[in-house]
């Protein structure tokens, strides 16, 4: 069973900054490719950033130059730095997992596997 859990969420001010962080229960290697998605209150849930397998690093329109997702050397841990935040970006935050390395709508929620709980950020302004 994989397992991932998210951390990091919290509570800023607009232009301020958070890093939220997603261990994996299972080596990420186990896994071709892993994103960010979040779902804002009252709306679907929504890709933030996409890390495939293929070294891509994909970002939705509304993040690109603020946010940037990374993993560690093991691939055991996935990061999201998210600078310059804005009421916008307020939303419950989730780490996905996927068995592919590449596909050609990575950004669509229903091409991925395994979800954490999620993880809290609250922008106000």
């Amino acid at each position: 069973l994989i397992q991932l859990e998210e951390s990091g969420g919290g509570s800023v001010q607009a232009g301020g900054s958070l890093k939220l962080s997603c261990k994996a229960s299972a080596r990420t290697q186990n896994f071709y490719s892993m994103a960010w998605f979040r779902q804002p209150p009252g709306k679907e849930r929504e890709a933030v950033a996409v890390i495939a397998g293929n070294g891509d690093l994909i970002y939705a329109d509304s993040v690109r130059g603020r946010f940037a997702i990374s993993q560690d050397n093991e691939r055991a841990n996935l990061y999201l730095v998210m600078n310059d935040l804005q009421p916008e970006d307020t939303g419950m935050y989730y780490c996905a997992a996927a068995l592919w390395a590449r596909t050609p709508d990575p950004l669509l929620a229903s091409k991925w596997h395994y979800w954490g709980r999620g993880t809290q950020v609250t922008i106000s302004s």
